[in-house]
């Protein structure tokens, strides 16, 4: 293909450079993905506006093709993330866990679940469950049980929202734990509080 694009140049001179570049294969996909990414981006994404954001990074994240770009997906949900929208904060959390469009980073995920996961978002509970979970069985021996405490407390919060699989979670992982686990873990649900969320300051 490059060897028949050399030929055309030499036989026919009188065709600039230039011209010959913007007629080639790439630049014609590099121009088709910049005009689809315009095409994507409404006028006010950059406006400061959370739900615009966490839109723009879904469209992203579930594109088809050309349009899927997981690197701008989590720009996108880390802009609304950091305005405090749980289902960003949820999306941001599980692309951290999966290393989609960011490097993998366990301490990052659990980081945007647990934030999600205070204002109530149930996906996230469930999710910093099973990382506290996790923990309970690769940490120390004793910080199993605070581990699991907590991995309670969060798949119980879950449940309560009928979120899938939470309640086989907290029953299974009952097994492992004491009386005074259990009374432990069902004090933190009954005090558990979804906080507001905070807006950073203009």
């Amino acid at each position: 293909m490059e060897t028949g694009q050399k030929i055309l140049l030499v036989f026919h001179a009188k065709q600039s450079m230039m011209v010959s570049m913007e007629k080639s294969w790439y630049r014609k996909m590099f121009s088709r993905l910049q005009k689809t990414g315009q095409e994507l981006t409404p006028p006010n994404a950059d406006c400061g506006d959370a739900d615009v954001q966490f839109s723009m990074g879904l469209k992203f994240a579930n594109g088809k093709g050309a349009t899927r770009d997981y690197a701008q997906a989590a720009e996108w949900y880390h802009k609304a993330a950091d305005q405090c929208h749980s289902l960003a904060q949820f999306n941001l959390g599980m692309m951290y866990a999966h290393g989609q469009g960011v490097t993998r980073d366990a301490a990052q995920s659990v980081m945007w679940f647990g934030r999600a996961a205070q204002q109530g978002d149930a996906g996230a509970q469930f999710h910093l469950g099973e990382s506290c979970h996790r923990a309970s069985l690769q940490g120390a021996r004793k910080d199993a049980p605070e581990s699991r405490i907590e991995a309670y407390k969060w798949y119980r919060l879950a449940a309560a929202q009928g979120y899938e699989h939470s309640e086989t979670a907290y029953s299974t992982l009952t097994i492992n734990m004491t009386r005074e686990d259990v009374a432990a873990g069902n004090q933190r649900v009954a005090k558990f509080k979804v906080e507001k969320p905070r807006h950073p300051q203009a």
